[in-house]
């Protein structure tokens, strides 16, 4: 879903509870400038996201820190 700026102020309590179950995107000025997500209470999704981000993982036996000096790694010598 898609709002603008305004209509959000003036309806977000609405808005936070439609969060709950879908993304919002609101607009300013025809432009996306915040997205609203429902958070996943169950698992952790974010994490998961990052180890795939790994370019040669076999597991999800690492540690965040092995994630985040993968990830500089790509800064420093992107191929």
């Amino acid at each position: 879903m898609i709002i603008n700026a305004t209509e959000f102020k003036m309806r977000v309590g609405k808005y936070l509870k439609l969060a709950e179950k879908q993304e919002i995107v609101i607009t300013k000025n025809g432009k996306e400038v915040a997205k609203l997500v429902p958070i996943n209470k169950q698992g952790t999704p974010n994490a998961d996201f990052l180890y795939g981000l790994m370019r040669n993982y076999p597991n999800k036996d690492i540690s965040p820190r092995q994630i985040r000096e993968e990830r500089i790694g790509r800064y420093e010598n992107p191929n």
